[in-house]
């Protein structure tokens, strides 16, 4: 035993263990991933494969004839629907000798293999060094990533090229080593996609201006040769619509993510819009190169090279939605000198380039010119004014590390089920949190509605069906009292008014207001307030779409005045529809009343004054009132927004353990206690 003690072996065999056991989760991670971006493109091509024929690669039967042969007879922009150069038609000509069909199949799965090809560019393109587990996982989470995006999406289905510039540049920076091949493959994407040119740029001033010099020379003897080949769509492009401009729709169209289409929007026009877009641009492209060029010789040249894509795209006069993968390449910079700050950039950047900008924002008026433009603002922000880190900042490698509540104990072993959850943020990112919320608020509304099949009216018999249950299983019960109060409502002006007002009003602004207050004042309580609303809307998604109810005001022949939103004619078939983005049928359970046991319940646990928790507990009182009097609820609904905030408290119990800020106050006040020194107990043997 002795020898065994100090021959160091039990040590070095458990250390090997440990280490393989590491080896094996990352290579299990791997696994999982790879697998998770095969799906991904599996999926890809079903959808677009999927698609009726005329609907999809759209694009691509542009400069495809009926007999699968380019529009040689007459010009690539007779349809306006080509937005590629001369030189792309050029290009594409030997291809559109296959048939149709096969060249929707190898178009599709050609531009798979260019994703993945671009996936991995790009995970070798990571600033160095790298630890192993980077090096590992970048390939396919990057890959992934790729596949989720709209720019990918949209060049799938719709038959695009856009993808090549951006792996031919990438190739140019990272790939090919001879200074004469890199210009020749910038100077090609440069042909296909005219302001890639500003790489040049970056090219010159990072010290590699024989490359530069051959970006312009590849660039200009290529569309020479284009326009020797093709004169008159050459002039049509380069003249007619300088550079452009103006194919493949109208330039204020909301796919055309470009400065030029932003000010267009905002209802510029004529010599002004002219002058702005040019001088922003030319701002927005010197200073987006000239914190490229920094970044480059700071080495994070990937970085550099995402920079000057995003000022690419803000100068172009047309930059459509597939175009823009230059924003998502800028997910590499680092942001924030703490740790909790580091998943911002990224996860902004992520949400704007997967979801459409309709699910980033609310559908308010004031708000539109942001999310007509969130691509735009999201790449102008990268080029422009987004700090990041250079590699010789302390905070680089080294971020202020997270502070965490105080572990919490807990009486059954198995709570938490998920034991990372346990571990407190004392105040989460802000923006993470307002990303979080929104995004999740916009899926809400999307199953809301896809519980009745996409519509308003949509399962009207089912949902009159279980109303007729719901008054039944009331009227047994004795607690009919909808009608009664409705009308009792109606009678008196001033009631009526106040109950529309607080139905329609605090729905959204109470428990805003006291998430806002808690990340404010109480950010240990934050996470655990907001996990159990989650949980309670998330469980009463699960009744929408299980039981569609339709409210007493949508019920035939029950007499129910409709407050709120109006006389209803029962004889369309449309009646009742507030909007196209609210399911009118998702009355079981009342989230008007469960969101607002949820505030009453958080105040009256959190608040320090009686009165306080008084006044909160009389909001979901208030709340029931109102979606009974007014005809938006029945009884029993209510009774349903209760069970979904109490199964709300109870997942997050489960999962998370018990509130952290019982068990840190009682930490601080045993931390300002004096200290009783101990004294020993005496030994019974020694009396």
């Amino acid at each position: 035993m002795a020898n065994a003690e100090h021959s160091g072996r039990p040590a070095e065999a458990f250390g090997a263990t440990a280490a393989d056991t590491a080896r094996t989760r990352l290579r299990a991670a791997r696994l999982g991933l790879w697998l998770l971006a095969a799906v991904l493109a599996v999926r890809q091509v079903a959808v677009v494969l999927g698609t009726p024929r005329g609907e999809r690669l759209t694009d691509l039967e542009t400069w495809v004839g009926p007999d699968g042969v380019l529009h040689v007879n007459g010009s690539l922009y007779d349809s306006t629907r080509f937005t590629g150069t001369p030189f792309g038609g050029l290009v594409l000509k030997p291809l559109t000798r296959a048939a149709e069909q096969a060249l929707g199949w190898g178009w599709t799965f050609g531009t798979l293999l260019l994703v993945a090809a671009l996936g991995l560019v790009v995970a070798r393109a990571l600033p160095q060094p790298v630890n192993r587990r980077t090096a590992l996982l970048a390939a396919p989470v990057t890959i992934s990533l790729l596949m989720l995006s709209l720019p990918v999406r949209n060049t799938l289905w719709l038959g695009q090229t856009s993808i090549i510039p951006v792996l031919l540049v990438l190739l140019g920076c990272f790939v090919v080593r001879d200074w004469r091949a890199a210009g020749v493959l910038i100077g090609l994407a440069a042909a296909l996609q005219p302001t890639v040119l500003l790489f040049a740029a970056l090219l010159w001033f990072t010290g590699r201006r024989r490359a530069a010099a051959a970006t312009g020379a590849s660039f200009t003897a290529v569309t020479a040769l284009a326009w020797a080949a093709m004169p008159h769509d050459s002039y049509t492009y380069w003249v007619h619509h300088m550079a452009g401009v103006g194919l493949g729709g109208e330039a204020d169209a909301l796919a055309n993510q470009s400065l030029h289409g932003a000010l267009l929007r905002l209802g510029l026009s004529g010599p002004l819009e002219i002058g702005l877009f040019l001088s922003l641009g030319a701002a927005v492209a010197a200073l987006g190169v000239r914190r490229a060029v920094r970044y480059a010789r700071d080495g994070q040249l990937l970085l550099a090279v995402a920079l000057t894509g995003c000022a690419a795209i803000v100068v172009s006069p047309t930059t459509w939605q597939h175009q823009l993968l230059w924003v998502l390449l800028a997910v590499v910079g680092r942001v924030g000198k703490r740790a909790s700050d580091r998943y911002v950039w990224p996860v902004a950047v992520i949400l704007v380039m997967t979801l459409p900008a309709k699910m980033m924002l609310p559908n308010m008026a004031v708000l539109y010119p942001l999310r007509d433009n969130a691509v735009l603002l999201a790449a102008v922000a990268a080029a422009t004014v987004v700090p990041f880190l250079p590699r010789t900042s302390p905070y680089y490698r080294a971020p202020v590390p997270t502070q965490y509540a105080q572990p919490v104990p807990t009486r059954w072993k198995r709570v938490p089920l998920l034991p990372f959850l346990k571990r407190v943020l004392t105040r989460p990112n802000l923006l993470l949190e307002l990303l979080l919320i929104r995004v999740t608020y916009a899926a809400y509304q999307q199953v809301r509605l896809g519980a009745t099949g996409g519509t308003n009216t949509g399962g009207r018999a089912r949902a009159e069906a279980h109303g007729r249950q719901i008054l039944d299983i009331e009227r047994f019960l004795h607690i009919d009292i909808e009608h009664w109060a409705n009308h009792a409502v109606v009678k008196t002006g001033w009631l009526r008014d106040f109950f529309d007002f607080y139905y329609e009003s605090f729905h959204f602004v109470v428990p805003l207001s006291v998430l806002a207050l808690l990340y404010w004042r109480r950010p240990v309580d934050y996470r655990w307030a907001r996990a159990s609303l989650g949980f309670a809307t998330l469980l009463a998604l699960v009744g929408f779409w299980l039981y569609p109810l339709a409210p007493p005001r949508l019920m035939p022949n029950l007499g129910v005045i409709d407050t709120v939103h109006g006389v209803q004619d029962f004889s369309k078939p449309d009646y009742g529809t507030l909007t196209a983005l609210t399911n009118q049928y998702a009355a079981m359970p009342s989230l008007h009343f469960g969101w607002s046991l949820w505030c009453g319940l958080v105040i009256a646990i959190v608040a320090p004054k009686w009165w306080m928790k008084a006044l909160g507990l009389l909001h979901p009182f208030f709340t029931v009132s109102a979606i009974v009097a007014t005809g938006n609820h029945w009884v029993l609904d209510a009774v349903g927004g209760a069970l979904v905030v109490g199964g709300g408290f109870g997942l997050s119990y489960l999962f998370m353990g018990p509130r952290a800020r019982s068990v840190t106050a009682t930490a601080a006040a045993r931390a300002v206690e004096p200290a009783v020194p101990e004294v020993p107990e005496r030994d019974p043997a020694s009396r």
